[in-house]
C-alpha cells in the first residue's frame, strides 16, 4: 500500500520553523513539477508538504503543483509545455522540476526567453550537467562521484563481497549516472570487491513497470545463486528497488541503499509495512521500516538514507526558492555561501541527519560547475545504525574518472 504523507498541520509546526499558511494571498507563487506516484512518489509528497506548508496558489496559497507524464522519455513535448505553461502565471517567481527528466533543459530555455525573472531550480536532473546548468539556475544532485566511492565500502562494511550493479542502456547513457558506475568498478577494484553488471528491462519500455518489476523477482533467486549471499545488489532505477528488497529480504544479500534512498523506497510495498498512521514523521517511519526489516531477517543486511532525497529534494528547493526570492538567501548563486544556504535549507526537512554538499568539477576539463550541487546522507542500516559514510574523505582519483563509452 502506498503511503499518502499528508502531513498535519501540527507536525508542520513542530518540524519547520516559520509560519504555516494562511488565508491572506500569497504574494508570489512558486510552480512545482515532480512525478506521479507510481513514478517517483517520494517526489511528489514533497510537493504535498509544500502545499500543506504555504498553500496552494488556486486557493490563495504559494505553491502550484503539476505532474509530468509518466512515459516521459517519448512525451518530452508535453514535460516542456507543461512547464513553460507555469510561466503564464504573472505572480510566478520560482519554477522546481524534481526530477529533472529530459526536457527540463530545453523547457527553462522557453521559460528564460519569455520570463527572465523566474529562479530555475532542478532537482536530480537527468541531463549532463553542462545541459542542465546553461538554463537552470541552480541543479542538486545526489553525489553521484562520492556515492561512486561510498556505496561499494558500505557493501564493505556490511560484509560485502561482490556488488551487482543492475541498469539498462538509457539511464547508462546519462553522464551522472554512467560516470557513477565508472566509479563504482574502480571503487570495488580498489576495496577488494568484485563488481558486475545486470542489464534488466526499462519501465519505460514496452514491458513497462510490471513486466520490469516481474524480471527482478524472477532473476533475484539466480542471481543469489550466481554471485552468493554475500553480494551486495544495487539498481538504479526506483521501479526495480522494490522487488530487489523483497528478494534480498527473503533470500540473502545486501543492500546497501537505493540509487534515491529514502525509508519510503521500496520497504513499504516489499516487506507490506502500513505507515499510514506515521504521516510524514521520519523518525516513526524510520523505525517501524526497520522494526520490519528486522523480523524480515534483513537486520544489518539492508540499508538506506534516514530521510528521503527525493521528497527533502522537492521541498528544499522550494524553500530555498522561497527564500532566495524574500531576500532571506542573498548570497550569489553559485558562491561558497550560496552552497551553505542550500545546505541550510536541506537541513531544516532533516533534523538529526548530516550532509555533505559540494560542487561538480568536470573529469575532463578540471572545471567547477558552482550551478551543480552534489548532495549525500549518511547511510543508516537498518538493525545496524549510520555507517558514518558522509564524512568520508573521497580519493582524489575518483574526480579524475571518465565515463566511457563501453558504460
Amino acid at each position: 500500500m502506498k503511503l499518502k504523507l499528508t502531513v498535519s498541520l501540527m507536525l508542520i509546526c513542530a518540524l519547520f520553523t516559520g509560519t504555516a499558511f494562511s488565508a491572506e494571498s500569497a504574494k508570489f507563487h512558486i510552480g512545482v513539477v515532480t512525478g506521479t506516484v507510481s513514478q517517483s512518489e517520494d517526489d511528489l509528497r514533497g510537493a504535498e508538504l509544500m502545499i500543506q506548508k504555504y498553500g496552494d496558489s488556486a486557493q490563495g496559497g504559494m505553491i502550484t503543483h503539476i505532474t509530468y507524464p509518466d512515459n516521459f522519455p517519448s512525451e518530452q513535448e508535453t514535460t516542456i509545455s507543461q512547464i513553460l505553461g507555469l510561466a503564464d502565471d504573472p505572480l510566478m517567481k520560482v519554477i522546481v522540476v524534481n526530477q529533472a527528466v529530459p526536457g527540463t533543459a530545453e523547457a527553462f530555455r522557453r521559460v528564460r526567453e519569455k520570463r527572465s525573472d523566474i529562479l530555475l531550480l532542478a532537482g536530480e536532473p537527468h541531463e549532463d550537467p553542462g545541459v542542465i546548468t546553461e538554463a537552470a539556475d541552480i541543479a542538486a544532485h545526489t553525489d553521484h562521484i562520492g556515492r561512486g566511492y561510498t556505496i561499494p565500502l558500505g557493501a564493505k562494511k556490511m560484509g560485502a563481497k561482490t556488488f551487482v550493479h543492475i541498469s539498462f542502456p538509457r539511464h547508462m547513457s546519462y553522464e551522472t549516472l554512467g560516470l557513477r558506475r565508472a566509479i563504482m568498478e574502480e571503487a570495488c577494484n580498489d576495496l577488494g570487491i568484485k563488481f558486475v553488471f545486470e542489464t534488466a528491462p526499462d519501465p519505460t519500455s514496452d514491458v513497462g513497470m510490471a513486466g520490469a518489476q516481474q524480471y527482478i523477482l524472477e532473476n533475484m533467486p539466480a542471481w543469489i545463486e550466481k554471485y552468493g549471499k554475500d553480494a551486495a545488489f544495487f539498481c538504479t532505477n526506483d521501479g526495480h528497488t522494490e522487488p530487489l528488497l523483497r528478494q534480498v529480504a527473503a533470500i540473502g544479500g545486501f543492500f546497501v541503499e537505493a540509487d534515491l534512498p529514502s525509508p519510503l523506497m521500496g520497504y513499504p510495498g516489499a516487506l507490506g509495512i502500513d505507515l499510514s498512521k506515521e504521516q510524514g514523521d521520519w523518525p516513526a517511519i524510520l523505525k517501524k521500516v526497520e522494526e520490519a526489516v528486522v523480523k524480515a531477517g534483513g537486520g544489518g543486511r539492508m540499508g538506506t538514507w534516514a530521510y528521503s532525497w527525493g521528497y527533502t529534494t522537492t521541498a528544499a528547493l522550494v524553500e530555498y526558492g522561497k527564500r532566495y526570492v524574500e531576500g532571506t538567501f542573498t548570497n550569489k548563486l553559485g558562491s561558497a555561501k550560496a552552497l551553505k544556504e542550500m545546505r541550510e535549507a536541506y537541513d531544516e526537512f532533516c533534523p538529526g541527519a548530516h550532509w555533505g554538499a559540494s560542487y561538480f568539477t568536470d573529469a575532463v576539463t578540471g572545471v567547477k560547475n558552482t550551478k551543480f550541487i552534489l548532495l549525500r546522507q549518511d547511510t543508516y542500516v537498518l538493525g545496524g545504525g549510520y555507517l558514518g559514510l558522509a564524512d568520508v574523505e573521497i580519493p582524489e582519483k575518483y574526480f579524475k574518472i571518465r565515463m566511457t563509452p563501453a558504460q
